[in-house]
């Protein structure tokens, strides 16, 4: 039912599922929308134009870059893209150093992981109650975990449902060993924290493929492609290995941008009426 529903989002949009490409050009216009799944995809949509359509293909090959986050140059919408970063942090309750948008916020642009808050500014766009904006993506994974029914979402393994729009899509990084989901678990029930990244669930294509947005992604808020199976899951998603060699000119294979340590699927569901509330934690 899941999958027939994501191929008539997709006719709807006027894109054919067995040659379907970028949905994000008819998206970005409907942040309006009554349905809160599609209000989220078109402003992380809007947000991908806005640098440029920066992307990341299915074969983890980047492309697309113009702009790049630490920049004066202009994005797509006219803002710089440093002060874009900026007004992530800002329009969230978070990032202190940016209230003046000075040298101290630029700096702060430049060094400080900005993914997090990325989320945290779709889900204050598209209204999304009960959602905790945080500087970490574990905050709202461990949420989604320990509260689903205070939490707009719930901890699934990225394998084990089909994504849809407003769904978010994690991986563990720069850790030491491959967590996996059940790695995850056991780190939530121990209570200890992981840097980790999310992108936004945007729109499918059962068959085909899954379109993503996450910020800080190439130093923007990039477009990832990820491809699907006939049930419209992840069932072949690149997943980096304990044995990996590291990407270099001797091991073009290990250079696909794809290949992350996926841990969670944060499945979209109906939020109770609370609201959104900023947690600057780091």
């Amino acid at each position: 039912m899941k999958a027939i529903a994501s191929l008539l989002f997709l006719l709807a949009l006027g894109v054919s599922p067995a040659r379907a490409t970028d949905p994000c050009p008819q998206l970005r216009g409907q942040v309006g929308a009554s349905e809160m799944g599609t209000r989220i995809a078109a402003i992380a949509c809007q947000e991908n134009h806005a640098w440029f359509r920066t992307f990341i293909d299915a074969d983890g090959r980047a492309g697309g870059q113009a702009v790049y986050e630490a920049e004066n140059d202009a994005l797509a919408d006219g803002a710089q893209a440093w002060r874009k970063v900026a007004t992530y942090w800002t329009s969230t309750q978070m990032g202190g150093a940016c209230v003046a948008k000075g040298p101290a916020c630029r700096s702060f642009v430049v060094d400080t992981p900005w993914s997090a808050a990325f989320v945290s500014w779709v889900m204050r766009q598209a209204r999304v109650p009960g959602f905790t904006a945080s500087s970490r993506h574990y905050d709202y994974v461990r949420a989604a975990w320990r509260q689903p029914p205070d939490s707009p979402y719930r901890l699934l393994a990225p394998m084990a449902a089909e994504p849809a729009p407003g769904d978010l899509l994690c991986y563990v990084r720069a850790h030491a060993r491959v967590l996996g989901h059940r790695g995850l678990v056991d780190r939530l029930e121990a209570g200890n924290e992981l840097p980790m990244h999310c992108d936004i669930v945007v729109a499918t294509a059962p068959g085909h493929m899954a379109w993503l947005v996450g910020g800080n992604v190439q130093q923007a808020v990039t477009l990832r492609m990820l491809r699907l199976d006939a049930q419209g899951r992840f069932a072949d998603l690149p997943q980096r290995g304990a044995s990996d060699v590291p990407c270099s000119p001797d091991a073009p294979s290990q250079c696909n941008l794809n290949r992350q340590d996926w841990v969670a699927l944060l499945k979209l569901g109906q939020p109770p009426p609370v609201s959104l509330t900023a947690s600057n934690t780091h």
